[in-house]
C-alpha cells in the first residue's frame, strides 16, 4: 500500500489543507475494505484506478461516484473493491465549498454527490481531465488550475469566519466558542449563523468533530494510553471519548489504536 500527502500551492493553502494519494494492488484478490470517518472539512476525491462499492448501512452495496465531494460528514462510511485501486484526494478548508463554488457548507453536509452532479458540465471536464493525466503531478496541476479559475469567478471573502473555523481546527477542537464569537465582532446568532454556512455544522459539533480528529491522530502512540489520549484531547472523562470515538468511527478506541480496525492500513505505511 502507497499513501503519501503534497502541500498546495501557497496561492491555494487558504482553501486546501493537502493533497492526498492512496493506491494499492490486491495481490491476494482479497476485497480491500475502506472506511471513512466523520470529518469536519470537505474533499473532492478522484477515483484514477478502480472503482469502489459503498457498504449501505441495510448491508446492501451501491456503485460509489468515479470523482465527486466528499462533504464535511458526523458519520462514518464503509466501501469495498475488489481490484487493484487509486485514488488522489484534495483535503479542504469547510469554508472553500462556499467561497469557491458557490453554495453553502451546509448543503453538502453529510452528502456525497458525484463531480457532474456538484458542478455540471465543469465537473464532467474536469474528471475526464484527471483521469487521462498521466501522473501525479499532472493531476495536481489539473485541478490547481481549476481551483484558481474558481477563486477568480467567485471567492467570498469572510475573514473573520474564516479565521474563527481556522481557530477551531489548530486548537484540536479546544477554543473556546464564546471567545471566538467576540473576537469575530458578531453577536452570538450572527456568529452562530455565519460559522454553520461556512463549515457546515454548529461550532459545538464541529468542535466535536475536530477534537476526535486531534484522537486520531495519536494512532501509533505507543507511548500514550486510551486514558492519556482522551484527557489530552479534551475528553472530560473515557466514556464521552468512547461514545464520540463510536459514533464518529464505528469503532471502541481500543480497536482503533490497536491497528486491527478496517480501511486503516494506510496510516502503518
Amino acid at each position: 500500500m502507497k499513501y503519501f500527502t503534497v502541500l498546495p500551492p501557497a496561492d491555494l493553502a487558504r482553501y486546501v489543507r493537502f493533497f492526498w494519494v492512496l493506491e494499492h494492488n490486491l495481490a491476494d484478490r482479497e476485497p480491500y475494505f475502506h472506511r471513512t470517518m466523520a470529518d469536519g472539512c470537505a474533499e473532492m476525491v478522484f477515483h484514477f484506478k478502480g472503482r469502489f462499492d459503498e457498504i449501505l448501512k441495510t448491508d446492501e452495496q451501491e456503485l460509489s461516484f468515479r470523482s465527486g465531494i466528499h462533504g464535511q460528514s458526523q458519520s462514518f462510511r464503509r466501501f469495498r473493491i475488489g481490484e487493484d485501486f487509486g485514488i488522489l484526494g484534495v483535503y479542504l478548508y469547510p469554508f472553500a465549498i462556499p467561497a469557491l463554488f458557490g453554495v453553502p457548507a451546509t448543503e453538502l453536509s453529510n452528502q456525497m454527490p458525484d463531480l457532474t452532479t456538484f458542478l455540471g458540465q465543469a465537473g464532467t471536464e474536469l474528471e475526464e481531465r484527471v483521469m487521462l493525466a498521466a501522473d501525479h503531478p499532472q493531476r495536481i496541476h489539473i485541478i490547481a488550475e481549476f481551483l484558481r479559475k474558481c477563486i477568480r469567478s467567485r471567492e467570498v471573502s469572510e475573514p473573520a469566519v474564516f479565521s474563527v473555523i481556522g481557530s477551531v481546527i489548530r486548537s484540536n477542537g479546544l477554543a473556546k466558542i464564546p471567545d471566538l464569537a467576540a473576537q469575530s465582532f458578531l453577536s452570538t446568532r450572527q456568529f452562530e449563523r455565519k460559522f454553520l454556512a461556512f463549515s457546515g455544522f454548529t461550532p459545538k459539533l464541529f468542535s466535536r468533530i475536530i477534537r476526535f480528529h486531534s484522537a486520531l491522530n495519536e494512532y501509533g502512540n505507543k507511548e500514550k494510553s486510551l486514558t492519556e489520549i482522551a484527557y489530552e484531547c479534551g475528553y472530560y472523562d473515557q466514556s464521552h471519548f468512547i461514545h464520540d470515538f463510536k459514533a464518529f468511527s464505528g469503532d471502541h478506541p481500543k480497536t482503533y489504536f490497536s491497528g486491527n480496525t478496517e480501511g486503516m492500513g494506510y496510516r502503518d505505511v
